[in-house]
Formats: structure tokens, sequence, C-alpha cells
């Protein structure tokens, strides 16, 4: 059992688990989203009749880790979280073509979770499942600035998790729950029409409106009001700062994920005391 555990060796252990967390999202995050292209461009051919395409298997397994540059397998040493970065110094040990910061930004970020959720919730099976639930909102949020997707593949899970995490922890918010979810996904899909009727562009996608139903689904609808106003105003205030400082920037669409994973990470940590306070200001 991990409460067993001296917390010597808890600590430890979470940060461990975190940082290896982290890199596997990594894979996702830059595998997933070629592996949905993929099976779009398959199924395009099939309703086109067309042949299908001959291609080497691709897959979350397949192949081995490789430099995006020279296709260089990456060697087991160098795929250490965090010191397999650092010990390269952010760069290809065969052509010496610069890697991403984005392996190590995510496998520290999947430490610092592990770490916030084992303080907040110890180690307990509900902890297990928001640590979950953030590491899928993690991915998210990088494949999101990545691309402007926001993959069903981990969108939808996250809701029935949601829905599922009520049922076996706060049965009595399982309601709450279910019309969190109606309600996060039609707030903002009657956004999205009426910013396309009044402007004749659409302002998000619908990938947008499935996270916050997901968020709904592991908050209750009572949160979404914050988590609304957390996304708009941070991404907001974020857009327009970069549009002010990159003017080739201006009038680019942004994506609105990762702001919504942002206000989800803060209800899901330390939502009872931000809604108490956010309460006492209405």
């Amino acid at each position: 059992m991990l409460t067993d555990l001296s917390p010597f060796l808890l600590w430890p252990l979470a940060v461990v688990l975190g940082l290896c967390l982290g890199s596997f999202l990594n894979i996702v995050i830059t595998r997933l989203p070629v592996m949905l292209m993929i099976g779009w461009r398959a199924e395009a051919r099939e309703a086109l009749e067309l042949p299908p395409e001959h291609t080497s298997p691709f897959n979350l397994m397949t192949p081995r880790s490789q430099c995006p540059r020279c296709q260089t397998p990456i060697a087991w040493h160098d795929n250490i979280p965090l010191l397999g970065w650092f010990k390269r110094r952010g760069r290809c040990a065969y052509c010496q073509a610069l890697i991403s910061p984005q392996y190590p930004l995510v496998e520290l970020a999947g430490g610092a979770l592990a770490v916030a959720v084992l303080a907040l919730f110890g180690p307990t099976l509900e902890g297990l499942f928001i640590f979950g639930a953030c590491l899928a909102l993690l991915a998210m949020a990088v494949i999101d600035l990545r691309t402007q997707l926001l993959p069903d593949l981990l969108t939808l899970p996250l809701l029935w998790a949601g829905l599922l995490y009520q049922l076996l922890f706060q049965p009595l918010m399982l309601p709450s729950a279910v019309i969190g979810a109606m309600a996060g996904y039609l707030v903002l899909w009657s956004f999205y029409w009426l910013f396309k009727l009044v402007t004749g562009k659409e302002g998000m996608g619908y990938g947008d409106f499935k996270l916050l139903a997901a968020l709904g689904a592991w908050l209750g609808w009572q949160y979404l009001p914050l988590v609304l106003i957390l996304s708009a105003g941070a991404g907001a205030v974020v857009g327009i700062l970069i549009q002010l400082a990159i003017p080739r920037l201006r009038g680019a669409p942004l994506p609105f994920g990762p702001w919504l994973v942002m206000a989800g990470w803060i209800a899901l940590l330390a939502g009872e005391p931000l809604m108490a306070l956010y309460t006492g200001l209405l």
C-alpha cells in the first residue's frame, strides 16, 4: 500500500513517477496528432475508393524515439527524464540539431503535478484519479498549442473518467457533474454560434466544447463560471500582450484549450478555497 511507505520514499517516488509519466506524455503529444492524420488520410482514401497507402507502422510504441531531424534512434541513457536533455544540452548526440525544450518542460510539469496532488490528496486512490486528470489536461494543453487540436481520444475519456470519479468518491455530486458536462458543452457551443453569426468567423473549435464538458464532469456545474472567468481572463490578457509584442501574430488564431487547462488545474487542486473567495465577492 502506498500509505504504508515512509515519507522519505513516498515523495521521491512521486517525483520519479511524475517525471516518467511526463516523458510518456511527450510521446503522446508528438505522435497522437500524426496518428490521427494518418487515420484521416486512410479514411479519405477509402471513401474515395483509392488504394490504401503502404506506410511503416507508426504508433505510441513504434518506431523508437528518434531525432526529429536525422531520425537517429535516441539511446536509452539520453531518454532519462530531464537528465538526458540536460546532458546533451538540448541537442541531438549525432547531428547536433536542437531538441525542443518542450521535452524537459513537460517532464518537469509531470513531476510538479505529482508533488502537488500528493501534498493535497495524499497517497490515495482519489489522488491517483486527480493526478491522471491533471496529466491528461497537460497533454491536451501542449497538443493544442502545437496543432490547435483537442483530440476526442483525450477529451471524451476525460469526461467519462470525471463521471466515474464522482460516482466512486462523491456520489451525491453525480447529478451536478452530469449537469456540468451538459452545461460546459452548451455554453461554449452557444458562444461559438453567436460569435459566428455576428462576425462570420469561427471563434473556437469543437474540442474546446468537449474539454469544458469534461471539466464540468470533474468539478460540477457550480465551478463552470469560475473556470470560464479564469480561462477567458488569462487568455485575453496573454493574447493581447503577445499580439502587442509580436506584430506578425496580430489577427492570428490563438488556442483556447491551454487556458481552459490552466483554469481546470486551479479548480481541481485549489477549488474549494477559490470558490469560497469567488462566492464571497459576489
